[in-house]
């Protein structure tokens, strides 16, 4: 049995799909009995319903389990407290394997959702166990808040400058990548950078969006006090807003880009393009 924490987002979700794919067993761990419902019915095999700052909920949850693939919500406030409950729960269980999602570049301390999973990552390294973690780029999915003012707009509105430069990856990719390290042999104390492109401008992204769709789109920043309102409006906690508005000033300054020959070698073939995203998700009537 594959635990998988934090699964009803969409990182979560992902993984489970192919996994599924793969006739695995899955438990996860979810907030709600609505959650467990829709993944119980996606193919996981069974469905725990806590709260992942509670480190009782763990115990229960890994009994009979082998590996885990752990997901902290993301821009939790409370993620050094959540990864220390389920390393201490899964050392106590000795897991036989702990695969722990965290992101590019963990380093950057200006971030502090960055920071955050570095400190998890240091938790690993002095637990004992067999681990190995995933450094994911952003994901093109996150393209698709965007979806309504690309189509009624023709804007790519993103709250840093145009010239901003980030590596993005397909979350397919990344699914299949979990799936990968989960169950085949030969990557336990391995650290994998996630990326599926290279450094790409909003104005490139802007353009290669254009080519999909067939007109043009053009990529404008939005004010940070104008995102930090429709956040707000949309029911984003402070924690959320200031995290976020602190990323944004980090890629104002420095952009986030990797590289993507690890995804190349870890997949066995090119990580998907951007256009590809595009054409498979992006291009269809609202």
């Amino acid at each position: 049995m594959i635990l998988l924490t934090g699964a009803a987002g969409k990182t979560g979700r992902a993984v489970l799909k192919v996994l599924v794919e793969r006739d695995q067993k899955v438990c996860v761990l979810v907030r709600n009995n609505k959650q467990a419902e829709e993944l119980l019915a996606a193919g996981a095999a069974d469905a725990m319903v806590g709260d992942m700052e509670d480190a009782g909920v763990y115990e229960k949850a890994l009994r009979g389990v082998k590996s885990l693939y752990h997901i902290c919500p993301n821009m939790h406030p409370e993620e050094l407290k959540i990864g220390s409950n389920v390393i201490k729960a899964a050392t106590r269980n000795k897991l036989d394997h702990f695969v722990y999602h965290s992101v590019l570049h963990p380093q950057t301390e200006k971030m502090p959702h960055h920071w955050n999973k570095m400190r998890v990552e240091e938790m690993l390294f002095e637990s004992g166990l067999e681990f190995t973690i995933l450094q994911p780029a952003p994901y093109m999915q996150n393209i698709l808040a965007s979806r309504e003012a690309i189509y009624n707009e023709s804007v790519f509105r993103v709250p840093y400058p145009v010239t901003t430069r980030l590596s993005l990856v397909d979350l397919e990719d990344l699914a299949r990548v979990a799936a990968i390290v989960l169950l085949e042999p030969g990557h336990k104390g391995s650290t994998y950078e996630i990326v599926g492109t290279g450094g790409l401008s909003q104005v490139a992204v802007a353009e290669q969006l254009s080519d999909v769709l067939g007109w043009d789109i053009a990529a404008e920043e939005q004010p940070l006090d104008e995102w930090q309102s429709a956040a707000e409006k949309l029911g984003m906690n402070l924690y959320q807003v200031e995290t976020l508005i602190k990323m944004f000033t980090y890629y104002s300054l420095y952009g986030l880009v990797g590289n993507s020959n690890v995804l190349s070698w870890l997949l066995n073939v090119k990580p998907g393009s951007l256009c590809n995203f595009a054409k498979r998700d992006l291009a269809e009537e609202i």
